[in-house]
């Protein structure tokens, strides 16, 4: 596992461990950090959250993580000993909503065609007359 790995890892780690037990905002909702993309320089690293709820909630959830940014990266710069504390931004990630839909799109696409797989069977055969030439 490379140095950028390592250091992703333990971000999403920390960052976690911090949003569920220190960081004390109402605003946040039920979050989960999902992914940490780090630099190769690890000056820079963008958090993925997700949030369950609606529109709204990621709204809350993201401007708590804003103001608290600074909390954040002082317990980490604690934690985690590295030359330079990660410049930390906060993005959201829709992909579990996003495979939501696709697993509803297959679903539908299913029952279509079962559907129409019982229809078929349902009606009667019709017989195909010879040709006569």
């Amino acid at each position: 596992m490379a140095r950028q790995e390592k250091v992703s890892e333990a971000l999403k780690q920390e960052i976690s461990s911090i949003i569920q037990s220190e960081l004390k905002d109402p605003r946040l909702g039920f979050i989960t950090i999902t992914r940490v993309e780090i630099t190769h320089d690890l000056r820079y690293a963008k958090v993925f959250f997700s949030v369950l709820g609606q529109e709204e909630d990621y709204k809350k959830t993201k401007e708590a993580l804003d103001s608290g940014l600074g909390f954040i990266r002082r317990l980490i710069a604690q934690r985690i000993r590295l030359r330079f504390v990660p410049e930390i931004s906060f993005k959201e990630d829709r992909s579990a909503e996003y495979s939501v839909q696709i697993q509803k799109a297959l679903d539908e696409v299913k029952e279509l065609t079962a559907e129409e797989k019982r229809k078929e069977e349902s009606e009667p055969k019709k017989r195909k007359r010879a040709s006569k030439k």
